[in-house]
C-alpha cells in the first residue's frame, strides 16, 4: 500500500476580509431584526406602528406656528390645516421657566444655574479640579442669597452655623467622645435659631450689603422644580445613609427611631406630607411665625426621599458578604472608619441603580407642589389656559413641559450609567 507523505503548510494563509453579510449594516438588521420568523413579524409590525404615529403627528409638528399673539391667530394662520401653535411657547418661555419672578432680576437664578453647574463638577466628574470642592460648599449660602435676595450677611452666618458645630464637636469629642455629634448639632441649631438673625440685621446696618428680596410666591415654574429637586436630591442622600446605618445598628434607641421614621413616612402619600407643610404646621408654630412656604416643601421632599433612600442604601449593605466587616475589623479600624473606607463605597456602587431611580422619581414628584398652591410647570400651564389669549391650548404646553422633565431624567440616567462604568472593577 502506497505511502503518502501528509501536507503541511509552510507559510501563512494571507488576511481575507470577512464576508460581506458578516459585517456592516447588513449584518447587524439580519442579526437584530430578522434573527427568526417572530423577530421579522415583530419588525415588520413595529415599523408599520411607527410609521402611523409618524404620519399622524409629523404634518402637527411640521405645520407648527411660531409667531402669533393668541390661539386665534394660531387658527387663522393655520386656516383649518393641522398644526401646532407653538407661538405660546415662545410668548410664555419667562413664565414657564422663572414662573412670576420679576423679570429684570432674570440674571439671579440664572447666574445661580450656571454656578450650580460649577458646583456640582467636581463632585459628579473625576477629571474637574479638587480645588473647586471649597465653591461646592460654600454654594448653597450663595444659591440662597441669589435667588431670595436679602442681606448677604444672613446666609453667611448661617454657613458659619457649620464651623461652630465643628467646633464644638472638637471641644466636647477631646472630652466626652459619645455625646460630641449631638453637642455639634445642638450648637449648629441654638447658632442659626438664636444668633443668625440679629447678628446679621447689625452687620448689614454697619455694612448694608444686599440684594432686592424676592418673595417665595414669586417662584415658580423649572426654576421651583429645580430647587426643590436639586435640593431634595443633595439633601435626602446623606440622611438616607445615616438611617440606613441607623435601621443596622446594635443600639437599640438609634434602630427604634430609624425603623421608626421609615416605615411612618413610607406609609403616607407625599402629597400628605406636603399639605402638612401648607397648612397644618401653621397650627404648631408660635403666633407671628413666618416659615417659608418653599422651605417647608422642600424639608418635607427631602425627609420623604430621605426615607426611600435609606430602603435602597440598606439593600447595598445586606448585598455585601459578612467577609467585608470582618476584614475591617481585623486591619483595626472603628465603626465610622470601617464604614467610611470600606462598607460604604462598596455599599453605594451596588445601590447606583436604585438610588438614581428614586433622584429620577424625586425630581417627577416636585410637580405634586401644585396641590398647595405653588405654580410649578404644569400649575403654570394651567394659569396660562386661563388666559383669554390662549384658552383652549392643551397639547403644545404639555409636550413642552415633558420634554423639559425628560431632558432631565434622561440625563441622570445617562449619568448613572457613566458611573457605574466609571466604576465597574470586574473585567466580565
Amino acid at each position: 500500500m502506497d505511502r503518502t507523505a501528509p501536507f503541511v503548510r509552510t507559510a501563512m494563509i494571507p488576511q481575507a476580509p470577512p464576508p460581506r453579510g458578516e459585517t456592516g449594516l447588513v449584518h447587524w438588521v439580519r442579526a437584530n431584526l430578522f434573527a427568526t420568523p417572530l423577530d421579522a413579524v415583530l419588525t415588520v409590525l413595529s415599523v408599520v406602528v411607527v410609521w402611523q404615529i409618524a404620519a399622524g403627528i409629523g404634518p402637527w409638528f411640521l405645520n407648527a406656528v411660531w409667531n402669533a399673539s393668541s390661539l386665534a391667530q394660531c387658527r387663522e394662520i393655520l386656516a383649518g390645516e393641522p398644526g401646532a401653535c407653538l407661538a405660546v411657547i415662545r410668548d410664555r418661555w419667562h413664565q414657564l421657566l422663572f414662573g412670576f419672578y420679576p423679570s429684570e432680576f432674570y440674571w439671579r437664578p440664572t447666574l445661580a444655574l450656571i454656578l450650580m453647574l460649577v458646583a456640582l463638577a467636581p463632585i459628579l466628574f473625576a477629571g474637574a479640579p479638587r480645588r473647586l470642592l471649597w465653591f461646592s460648599a460654600v454654594y448653597p449660602a450663595l444659591a440662597y442669597w441669589l435667588l431670595w435676595g436679602g442681606t448677604i450677611w444672613f446666609p453667611a452666618l448661617a454657613l458659619a452655623g457649620f464651623a461652630v458645630g465643628y467646633g464644638a464637636f472638637r471641644a466636647v469629642h477631646a472630652a466626652v467622645p459619645l455625646i460630641a455629634v449631638p453637642a455639634a448639632a445642638l450648637a449648629t441649631v441654638l447658632w442659626w435659631v438664636f444668633l443668625t438673625g440679629p447678628l446679621s440685621e447689625a452687620l448689614h446696618a454697619i455694612l448694608p450689603v444686599g440684594l432686592t428680596f424676592v418673595r417665595s410666591d414669586s417662584f415658580g415654574g423649572f426654576m421651583l422644580s429645580t430647587i426643590i429637586g436639586v435640593t431634595g436630591i443633595a439633601l435626602s442622600l446623606p440622611i438616607g445613609i445615616l438611617l440606613a446605618l441607623g435601621r443596622k445598628s446594635d443600639m437599640l434607641l438609634i434602630k427604634t427611631i430609624s425603623v421608626g421614621f421609615i416605615e411612618f413616612i413610607r406609609g403616607v402619600p407625599l402629597i400628605t406630607l406636603l399639605f402638612t407643610a401648607s397648612l397644618l404646621l401653621n397650627y404648631f408654630l408660635p403666633p407671628g411665625t413666618n416659615f417659608d412656604i418653599v422651605l417647608r416643601v422642600v424639608i418635607m421632599v427631602t425627609l420623604f426621599a430621605a426615607a426611600y433612600m435609606a430602603e435602597v442604601i440598606r439593600g447595598g449593605l445586606a448585598a455585601l458578604p459578612r467577609g467585608q466587616y470582618e476584614a475591617a475589623d481585623s486591619l483595626g479600624l472603628d465603626y465610622w472608619r470601617s464604614m467610611r473606607l470600606i462598607i460604604l463605597p462598596q455599599a453605594l456602587k451596588i445601590s447606583i441603580p436604585g438610588i438614581v431611580n428614586n433622584f429620577i422619581g424625586l425630581f417627577k414628584d416636585t410637580t405634586l407642589v401644585v396641590f398647595i398652591g405653588l405654580l410649578d410647570p404644569l400649575g403654570l400651564t394651567t394659569a396660562i389656559r386661563a388666559d383669554s389669549a390662549w384658552n383652549g391650548i392643551f397639547w403644545e404646553l404639555y409636550i413642552f413641559v415633558g420634554a423639559c422633565f425628560f431632558i432631565f431624567c434622561f440625563g441622570m440616567s445617562r449619568y448613572s450609567m457613566h458611573l457605574e462604568a466609571r466604576l465597574k472593577t470586574d473585567h466580565r
